[in-house]
């Protein structure tokens, strides 16, 4: 998702690259909520860490507590942001599966929009930003 708003809002100004500890399909509600926002993942493929291994960014991202705690060593950032976000997949056996991924999304979009305000530079102005 964090990948999906990044693009979108960047509009290509921006090389963005995402990864997870545990690669797998991108989920098909995360699919659902985003087309929702009028954001298209269903190509995206879930790449692993190890695929990054020694490289060094202008900004890395974090978004879940996991992540955060296992991420390597040798993935570094001159910028590092880490946001707070539940897996939606894992809160999704707690509530309703579609509002734990709609309250995921809901946060991603605000912390990355929160993101881009602080680095003007990424963000086109003529973009049109959505609204749910």
């Amino acid at each position: 998702m964090a990948e999906g708003y990044l693009r979108f809002f960047t509009q290509d100004r921006a090389e963005i690259s995402s990864a997870g500890l545990k690669p797998t399909i991108v989920h098909p509600m995360a699919v659902e909520v985003m087309n929702e926002d009028n954001i298209d993942i269903s190509d995206a493929h879930s790449k692993g860490v190890d695929e990054f291994s020694g490289e060094h960014y202008d900004f890395l991202i974090t978004v879940c507590r996991e992540a955060e705690l296992k991420r390597p060593a040798d993935i570094t950032a001159s910028i590092h942001l880490h946001y707070d976000i539940p897996d939606p997949e894992e809160t999704a056996q707690l509530q309703d599966p579609k509002e734990a991924f709609v309250d995921a999304r809901e946060r991603v979009k605000r912390e990355m929009l929160r993101f881009i305000g602080m680095h003007d530079g990424l963000h086109q102005p003529e973009a049109p930003l959505t609204q749910s």
